[in-house]
Order: structure tokens, then sequence, then C-alpha cells
């Protein structure tokens, strides 16, 4: 016996639009059995993770800052995915804008104008992208699979960055720790209301990425074909659409935003480059581009939402001892219900038997 998935004929358009609500209700279900399991408190838990974190006004920057590379990584994912483009990498490409756009504060600390921050966030976009077009060059060229080549650069991207920081631009004046030197005044990347709290421009930056890119893919030809291509490679070809160019396209613009995300962040929220810059935002970014559909009006929305997941996490292993695992498992949990339900939706399980033995083979038994 064996299961195949059909394409439903006819897909409810209801169920569709309820698809990423479902996912989070039966999310939120899972969350709580687990929680049982684990010998806590599931109200108590979920309380911590979505309520908790949004009484004080200062948790709302908190959730602006851990928004702010969810929405930016996300918007670029789209793009490729929607291209059926499937870049894995983004937190490569995220670590690599953090590097290449800390060049100046780390390398060439007495440069300190206006013009150092602007730069910084251009050289941040160009890394990215360039360590984002090497999947696309493989795919392109050799035709090899870019969800493995993209992934595994992931790892070479953190070893790098582990090596810069304990070698080559460890801070001489740091006591022996694996960082660089504190990014001066004009390296940092101003906060929004400085009066009220620390959430930076990074997310104004996400907000307008997710608005340009909304436009392109809905209003421009070429938004039109990245959607041709990613359903249909033949007839993106009758069109004269280059499936080649596509992929470099889609790749080069995910890592320009990826990039863009990990200067923001280090820029902004850390203010030197460390071993660890991330917490996995470049691996996250794919759920919310999936809870948000793939279009980057609702990944604002999903990206809320995981960043709220990420705060309430933080407070779950404060308030009630879980571990960070469960905070991984939980949001795990939220892309498997979010696959889960968009597949069931649109495809319905059929179940097809073993073929019965004909009576000549039965014979030669």
């Amino acid at each position: 016996m064996r299961i195949e998935l059909v394409k439903r004929p006819e897909q409810s358009r209801l169920f569709s639009a309820l698809s990423p609500f479902i996912a989070l209700g039966l999310t939120l279900i899972a969350g709580a059995i687990m929680f049982s399991l684990l010998g806590k408190n599931p109200v108590d838990a979920l309380y911590f993770y979505f309520v908790d974190p949004l009484r004080e006004v200062w948790s709302l920057h908190e959730l602006a800052i851990k928004a702010a590379p969810l929405i930016l990584i996300a918007v670029g994912l789209s793009v490729c995915y929607l291209s059926n483009n499937w870049n894995i990498g983004a937190e490569g490409q995220f670590t690599i804008g953090a590097i290449a756009g800390s060049i100046l504060p780390v390398l060439f600390p007495q440069f300190q104008n206006w013009a150092v921050l602007p730069l910084m966030l251009i050289m941040g976009m160009v890394g990215g992208a360039a360590y984002a077009s090497i999947p696309a060059f493989l795919k392109a060229r050799f035709n090899t699979n870019e969800i493995l080549t993209s992934l595994m650069l992931v790892y070479v991207a953190q070893l790098f960055l582990d090596w810069l920081v304990r070698g080559p631009w460890r801070n001489p004046e740091g006591m022996n720790f694996p960082e660089t030197r504190n990014f001066h005044e004009y390296a940092v990347l101003p906060e929004i209301w400085a009066a009220s709290g620390r959430a930076n421009w990074g997310f104004v930056f996400a907000l307008v990425a997710a608005v340009v890119l909304w436009f392109m893919l809905s209003r421009t030809l070429k938004g039109f074909e990245v959607k041709v291509l990613g359903q249909s490679p033949r007839a993106g070809k009758f069109a004269g659409f280059s499936a080649s160019k596509m992929v470099f396209f889609v790749f080069i613009v995910s890592g320009a935003l990826a990039g863009l995300a990990g200067i923001s962040e280090v820029s902004g929220a850390i203010g030197q480059l460390r071993p660890t810059i991330s917490p996995g935002y470049g691996f996250a970014a794919i759920i919310v581009a999936f809870l948000g559909r793939l279009n980057p009006l609702g990944i604002v929305a999903a990206g809320l939402v995981l960043a709220l997941s990420y705060l309430g996490g933080e407070a779950a292993q404060i308030s009630i001892g879980v571990s960070d695992k469960v905070v991984r498992a939980f949001q795990g949990m939220l892309l498997f219900f979010v696959l889960a339900c968009d597949t069931l939706i649109h495809y319905r399980i059929r179940f097809i038997g073993a073929p019965a033995k004909t009576w000549e083979a039965a014979q030669n038994v």
C-alpha cells in the first residue's frame, strides 16, 4: 500500500484564508499537551508565551527588535519560494551580511562621520547578496540542488564568524573575550523612539521592504514573471522568461534582505560582532514566510507572532523553568501545522492498495 496526494479540483477559499489561524490553534493545543507532559501548567505556559510579553511598553520595543530580522528575511524568502527556488541558507546570508557591514567600524574605527552607517547597510546587503549568489550560480550552471548548497553554506558562514571574532577581529582591549570592539556612535543604528524604548530603524526597514516587495509581486511584470516561473516553468519558457536569470534575481534579493537584517541586528541591538549573533532568525523566517502565505504584507503579521514566541519563550524559561529546546520545539510545531493545514486544504490523501497478483503470477510462486 502507498499513499498519494491528489490535488483537489475545487479548493475552499474559506479554509485557505483560515489556514494560518487553524495552524496556530492546533499549535496551541499541541503546545498545551507538550507542557503538560513536561509537568508544567499549560495555562501558565501559554500565558507567559503570548500575554505576559505584551504587558509593558518596553516589551513592545523588544517585540519590534525581534520581529525586524524575521520580517526582512522572510519577505526575501517569499520571493524565492514563489519562484520555486528553495533558499534554506538565509541564516548564513544574515551572518555574512553582518560581517561585511562591520568592516568599517571594526577595521577602520578612526573613520567616523555620517556616511559610515549608510555604507555599512549597503555593504551588508552586498555581502548577503554575494553569498546568496553562490547557490544560485551552482543551480543555474550545474543544476545543483539549492537546498543542500544554501544550507551547507550556513555552517561555513558561522564558522568564519567564529574564527574572525576569536582571531584577527578580536578586540585588543576586550580582556580576551571572543568579540570585536564596540561600534562607535556613527556605526550604531538609531532608535525610533529613544524616549520610550530601544526599538531601532531595522523595524522600519522591514516594513518598507514588505511594502516594496508586495508592490513588485502584485503590480509589476517582474512579479508576474516570478509567479509564472514558480507555478509553470514550461509556460514561463513559452512567454520568454529566463529560469536561470530568475534564480539569480530571487537569490540576490533574498540574500540582500538577509544581509540587511544581519547588519541591522549587529549595529542596532548588539553593537558588535560576537560568535553568536542570531538565535536562528534565518531558519525561523521560513516559518514566518509560510505562516504569512508568502504574501509580504501577511509576513509582517506572521513575523510579529513569531517574535512574540521568542519573547514568550524567554519569559517561560525564566518563570516556569523550561529550556530553550522547548521554545524551538514550539516553533517547529507551528511550521509543521502550517504546512500540514495548507497541504490538506489543497490536496486529499488517497490510499492505493497493492495490485492483486494475476493467476499466472500466482502459479509461478
